[in-house]
């Protein structure tokens, strides 16, 4: 440390400072150490086009990692690939090179990328470009997407080497209109699908489907193109990548790059109510750390979950160095910047004139915004993935990095910071896909017949499709003549299918804040609860209060607004079972996996106050009733197991489980917390015993309550732990919620239920 100054002048200096100081190690749970990494490395494959060697040359490198040598070795073969290493590890090789080669060797090769954001293929085109400019051929790379001028379109289409999108552009502007895009489909050799665990749940349902529609048009124009897939870690990369490409492919996951040493501290703010559970707010705590760390010249990344946070932090943080480091040397980076000031926050991040960034997870994906020193991450993200992918944004190849993960008093927070053996020893969530949804699967089926007719005995996927297209047939949206199926309908399919829900109607939402314009959809299910009026509507990180819900004309009107809270709607459910696929018998309980149809009313909403999650105010919605049919996970409890309880105590035990079970269930699924709906029934109308529900939020189900059923057992002895491990008195939002909602015995009474389960014979 410097005497002169009291600043630290490395990072390691920094950790130690930070092993000595007492008033942050006091709520420091766990600190955990990772090793250093030397690089694994190849020479370049025998072959490799001189000019990419050349151009590697130019950029200092004089050898590849083991995984984009392997990489390269696996297309060269022909096989698909699905490449599988941590951030900054170099993946964006993996693809380019083989996708170079093909150029170089026949001018007459395409290509086509898919990104899951527009930010993410114009930093990837970018550097792609400068790759090509060093090598000298005439390769040309466009980004096509909603913001490519008119005038560029046709020479893209005409042209393009590399064409890089989104999938959502693909869905709607290139498949429908493939006559457009003869050459790319006639010559295209790869498509590359960065990001694979991103495209998980209904979107990856929906892009898995896109696929099927590609690969079919490709075939319509003799071709057969390779995927070359990349992911951050995720439990099930191989398999998820097989079932978005429809084909076997090959797991590359020998990372070669190398990494200097980690340090992951996990932080929990202090208690400030221990009768409550309420902690010390997870903001500012984020901020005081950060604070060290920006103070002493440590370049820093924060991330947080929602835009009021990351505007709250930005100018605490400003606050505390405006004086020490100047107004511009720390950033706000989420959704809503214009993509001018984006590049402009990614340079100065970059280059090192920016030392600080607060951010959403905009900046979790893999934008180049160079390796800086630490990161602390405002509340856990969500999922294993995400936050090691948000912590690899520290940490330069040969320093040391370190990342704070600070938790707010939400159950999983508490969960996973009290059980740190969790995060570090078991692989990250599996990315689920149901590409079969019948919902999902019927809107691409009108979307392919529009693009091409239907033969008869033609596959898509693995489903055979007379009886979708005879009905698609009676609906006169198809004209069935000999043995082919052909569009008759006067609309456009994909102009009305959204990739990012399940279902159709969506509910438009509408910004009157200044002057009217269009700022996202809700889909038909979700809309009572989240676009009710007086709800807080977020998008983009902004926050927007519905002022007006027109059911009938399915739109919302909302205005901005800067508040502390947001909304939580209580529906009356009334749930029936279907069909039973699945079930087991075990001690004390039944479980079942199956089709249950729900018919819902929303009742009441509640406004949370941000951070501490207590209930500031409530009010009543009035809306119609609707009817979702999907697939749901339950267990009831036998009537041994429910005796000697009150109807009262079995109703708020079965609450306290539920409220807990619905915050740890996201730990096995890589999903939003909404995605997945728990109702806990005193007396189930199937059985007439006490039963608690899991549904897919989704018609028709994408495979998230399966997938619940099938860690049961586990799910329950965790709930017992978290319950058992809270240092509240009655109840919190921490565990099985306050105390106003499961009543001043619903800890103990949550807790014996299922400490009697686990003692039972």
């Amino acid at each position: 440390m410097n005497r002169l100054t009291g600043k630290v002048s490395s990072m390691a200096e920094m950790i130690t400072w930070i092993r000595q100081t007492p008033e942050l190690m006091s709520q420091v749970t766990y600190w955990h150490t990772i090793k250093p990494r030397d690089a694994k490395s190849a020479p370049f494959p025998h072959g490799l086009h001189q000019g990419v060697v050349e151009a590697l040359r130019a950029k200092g490198i004089e050898q590849l990692y083991t995984h984009q040598a392997e990489s390269y070795e696996a297309v060269m073969q022909g096989k698909h690939i699905v490449t599988v290493t941590p951030t900054a590890s170099g993946k964006t090789m993996c693809y380019n090179l083989p996708v170079l080669q093909s150029v170089l060797q026949d001018d007459s090769a395409r290509s086509l990328y898919l990104f899951p954001t527009k930010a993410l293929a114009q930093d990837q085109v970018a550097e792609l470009q400068e790759m090509v400019q060093v090598i000298g051929a005439d390769i040309k790379t466009h980004t096509y997407d909603g913001d490519t001028p008119p005038s560029v379109r046709q020479a893209i289409r005409n042209a393009g080497h590399i064409v890089v999108t989104n999938p959502d552009m693909l869905h709607s502007a290139i498949l429908p209109h493939h006559t457009k895009w003869v050459k790319l489909f006639e010559n295209i050799k790869y498509v590359v699908i960065d990001e694979v665990h991103s495209y998980r749940g209904v979107f990856g349902s929906h892009v898995a489907n896109v696929i099927r529609r590609l690969k079919r048009i490709c075939q319509f124009y003799g071709s057969q193109p390779q995927f070359i897939c990349a992911s951050a870690t995720i439990e099930n990369p191989l398999e998820h990548a097989e079932r978005l490409i429809g084909e076997k492919a090959v797991l590359i996951d020998n990372n070669g790059a190398p990494s200097g040493e980690k340090h992951f501290v996990f932080y929990n703010p202090p208690v400030v109510n221990e009768q409550l559970g309420i902690r010390k707010s997870s903001v500012l705590e984020t901020r005081k750390l950060a604070g060290h760390l920006l103070r002493n010249g440590i370049q820093t990344i924060v991330f947080a979950r929602s835009r009021v946070r990351v505007e709250l932090l930005l100018t605490y943080l400003l606050d505390l160095v405006k004086h020490e480091l100047g107004p511009k040397s720390i950033r706000g980076y989420r959704g809503g910047y214009l993509p001018k000031l984006r590049r402009e926050i990614e340079q100065g991040l970059r280059n090192g004139d920016i030392r600080g960034v607060v951010s959403t997870n905009a900046l979790e994906l893999g934008i180049d915004i160079g390796q800086l020193q630490a990161c602390v991450l405002n509340g856990y993200p969500g999922t294993i993935a995400s936050t090691w992918q948000q912590s690899g944004r520290a940490g330069r190849r040969q320093e040391s990095s370190i990342t704070f993960l600070v938790a707010s008093s939400n159950p999983l927070d508490q969960y996973i910071i009290q059980n740190p053996r969790y995060f570090f020893e078991r692989p990250p969530e599996r990315a689920l896909i149901h590409p079969d949804n019948l919902i999902i699967l019927v809107d691409h089926i009108k979307c392919a017949a529009y693009e091409l007719p239907f033969e008869e005995g033609e596959l898509f996927g693995d489903e055979t499709l007379v009886e979708i297209l005879q009905f698609l047939t009676e609906q006169q949206i198809l004209h069935h003549v000999k043995s082919r199926w052909y569009w008759m309908d006067q609309s456009f399919p994909a102009h009305d299918i959204s990739l990012r829900s399940a279902a159709q109607e969506n509910f438009v939402i509408i910004d009157t804040t200044d002057g009217t314009r269009v700022i996202g959809e809700v889909d038909r299910f979700s809309a009572p609860t989240m676009i009710h009026e007086e709800a807080i509507y977020i998008h983009e990180g902004i926050q927007y209060q519905v002022e007006k819900l027109d059911y009938e004309e399915k739109k919302a009107y909302v205005r901005e607004v800067n508040v502390d809270y947001y909304t939580d709607a209580s529906m009356a459910i009334q749930l029936k079972v279907l069909h039973v696929h699945k079930e087991e018998h075990g001690a004390g309980l039944i479980r079942q996996f199956g089709d249950v149809t729900i018919n819902a009313i929303p009742t009441i909403f509640k406004k949370i106050r941000l951070r501490t999650h207590e209930n500031i105010g409530s009010g009543p919605i009035r809306l119609p009733e609707e009817e979702l049919h999907t697939s749901s996970y339950w267990f009831t409890f036998d009537e041994e197991m429910a005796r000697g309880n009150s109807k009262n105590d079995l109703q708020f035990a079965l609450l306290g489980i539920a409220n807990v079970l619905v915050h740890i269930a996201p730990l096995y699924l890589m999903c939003d917390p909404r995605d997945i709906r728990v109702v806990p029934q005193v007396k189930a109308i199937h059985n007439q015993l006490p039963t608690i529900f899991f549904y897919d939020s989704y018609p028709g189900g994408v495979g998230l309550s399966e997938r619940l059923y099938e860690v049961h057992g586990t799910l329950l002895q965790q709930a017992r732990e978290l319950i058992h491990q809270c240092t509240c008195l009655s109840g919190c939002p921490a565990c099985v919620g306050p105390i106003e909602e499961v009543g001043i015995l619903g800890k103990q009474l949550a807790l014996d239920l299922l400490q009697r389960l686990v003692e039972h014979p």
